[in-house]
């Protein structure tokens, strides 16, 4: 093999490493969520009569929002993520991309993302952008280094995403979309209650407030999970009486409400990592469920 070769191979493999390195900052997994949370709120507002095509400025200019706020968040919290396992690969902490690299990049997709959203969707969808993104930023990740509350506030800057959906194809802000953001504002404490007690330590260690570092026997993180399961079971029935939902959305939201307070029933009474893995399971389960069952209404 020629020198020019192995050159050129060096060169692309060193191109896609980085290229992986910048994907990562964007914390795929949870912009792809959002993504999802967007589209379904969409279609809900139109109940279907909505293109992908149209819909594609508004995915686009979110997805550029999330990678800023994510890469953002890393840039804050280079330091403590050097302090956990589940963080110390990360781009930053690891050294394969500079702070100056990553600021830049955070600063040229809140731009790009915006200029987006205000072109080619509408103002309001940008300013809903916007809040998200200083939610996420400004106020959600300085919290946690003071206080277990950070939760509350990193729950609100998770479920904006369904409003800014629901503006994006144009449909007035109502019932419907404060019902579906409230779905998605206290599934969150189940879940990230669940993650903070599987990493308790590592947040211990890397100065994080979550709450099952704060109170390390558990049973606030597990009155908080049953407290959300409790509240999001009528919350989830709202539909039936606002939207025309019939028995079959009932009978699911109802089993998929129940299934998660059983969760965070069991990780109460267990206090341990597989209940905990538990309640995470169940809260992987739940959100995607109950956005399909938004989905189908008119069918079911």
């Amino acid at each position: 093999m020629s020198t020019t070769v192995i050159t050129y191979a060096e060169r692309r493999t060193g191109l896609l490493a980085r290229a992986a390195d910048y994907l990562e900052l964007t914390k795929p997994r949870i912009s792809l969520l959002v993504l999802v949370t967007v589209a379904v709120a969409a279609y809900v507002a139109r109940w279907g009569s909505l293109s992908l095509w149209s819909l594609l400025p508004a995915l686009v200019g979110t997805a550029l929002v999330a990678a800023s706020a994510s890469a953002l968040n890393q840039w804050l919290e280079r330091r403590s993520d050097t302090l956990m396992t589940r963080t110390v690969d990360r781009p930053l902490p690891a050294g394969r991309l500079s702070g100056g690299e990553v600021l830049w990049f955070g600063g040229v997709t809140i731009v790009g993302g915006l200029t987006l959203l205000v072109w080619h969707v509408n103002l309001l969808t940008a300013a809903l952008g916007l809040l998200t993104w200083v939610l996420y930023v400004g106020v959600y990740t300085p919290l946690k280094s003071r206080t277990p509350a950070n939760t509350a506030v990193g729950a609100i800057a998770g479920a904006l995403p369904v409003l800014m959906g629901w503006t994006a194809v144009g449909a007035p802000l109502g019932l419907g979309a404060a019902t579906l953001f409230l779905i998605v504002y206290l599934w969150q404490f189940p879940h990230f209650m669940a993650i903070a007690w599987l990493y308790r330590e590592e947040y211990g260690r890397a100065g994080m407030r979550m709450l099952p570092v704060v109170d390390p026997s558990g049973r606030r993180a597990a009155f908080q999970a049953i407290a959300s399961a409790l509240v999001l079971l009528p919350v989830s029935l709202l539909p039936a009486s606002l939207l025309g939902a019939g028995p079959l959305y009932v009978s699911g939201a109802i089993l998929l409400g129940l299934g998660q307070l059983a969760a965070a029933a069991w990780f109460a009474r267990q206090l341990d990592r597989a209940a905990a893995r538990g309640l995470l399971r169940a809260s992987l389960v739940y959100l995607p469920a109950m956005l399909a069952l938004w989905m189908m209404i008119p069918l079911i």
